[in-house]
């Protein structure tokens, strides 16, 4: 039995170091690939970056315009998903009983089980919906992008609010009530700021996969060398989409390890977000904690 222990907990060391290792893996692979290729000409081109950053002069051989257009898609995504994430979490923990909480449960997780080009279709379809009925003019653009994004990734935040306020002790719900607060008060002031950190993990979850996702914005505006978008209505570049082009089209291996540069920095970007998540985590929590 011993013997079985040692193996067992062996067996679950090494699942455990797995995934950190896999990560580990990959990154190193892009920094050997892409490394080399990492400088301002692969940002900006030849277009001085003073000049791309304040002044907005068109940067065609650099792949800022696509650095903007997923941050600027990222964010449309976060509008449209966290808010309404976390509000049908509370709904699903705190408010839905009976069988209207389980059907609402199972369109959420069939919503989370939905395969990104399911979501891509419909936003196309919905374009060409608004052509024939109401909208003529309607096209693909950014503001679909977000939209649809924010609709893949929404059960991400609805999943990690109300696992997050459901696995609270009932000690802490019993907390507002003693001191006199109603339930609102105690969502509000108690049980959202206690589960906090899962609802940011969440977050992190989304956000990521906003920024990642290539099936939903091929369809819905993303195109290659379109510039900098001056609406939400227009056309944009992204780097999932940049990186896909050039793995595909490349023509040489310094195109390719473009495209490695490329997903290098599509890696830092992503980690700026969950860096910022985390950041705002700790000021909500320590705002909580002097209130």
């Amino acid at each position: 039995m011993t013997r079985f222990h040692r193996l067992f907990s062996a067996l679950c060391w090494a699942c455990a170091l797995l995934p950190g290792a896999v990560m580990l893996l990959l990154i190193g692979f892009l920094l050997r690939q892409g490394w080399g290729s990492l400088d301002l000409h692969l940002l900006f081109g030849d277009t001085p970056p003073l000049d791309a950053l304040f002044r907005f002069v068109p940067v065609w051989d650099g792949i800022w315009p696509a650095c903007f257009g997923t941050l600027c898609v990222v964010v449309l995504a976060g509008v449209i998903s966290i808010p309404l994430g976390i509000l049908c979490g509370i709904h699903l923990s705190e408010f839905a009983q009976g069988r209207f909480r389980d059907i609402l449960s199972f369109c959420v997780d069939l919503l989370a089980g939905m395969p990104s080009i399911l979501m891509g279709l419909f936003g196309f379809a919905l374009i060409l919906f608004l052509r024939h009925t109401l909208l003529p003019d309607v096209g693909t653009g950014l503001l679909l992008s977000g939209f649809c994004l924010g609709l893949l990734v929404l059960p991400y935040m609805v999943n990690a609010t109300y696992t997050s306020l459901s696995s609270l002790p009932q000690d802490l719900r019993l907390l507002g009530p003693s001191l006199g607060l109603n339930h609102m008060q105690s969502i509000r002031h108690i049980l959202l700021p206690s589960a906090g950190k899962g609802i940011v993990s969440g977050l992190v979850l989304s956000l990521g996969r906003a920024a990642e996702d290539t099936a939903v914005i091929m369809l819905t505006g993303a195109v290659a060398n379109a510039g900098m978008p001056r609406s939400l209505f227009d056309k944009y570049e992204a780097l999932p989409f940049y990186i896909y082009t050039t793995a595909a089209e490349y023509q040489t291996p310094e195109d390719l390890n473009r495209g490695f540069g490329a997903a290098l920095v599509l890696l830092v970007m992503t980690t700026g977000l969950f860096l910022a998540a985390h950041l705002l985590h700790q000021a909500m929590e320590r705002r909580w904690r002097r209130g």
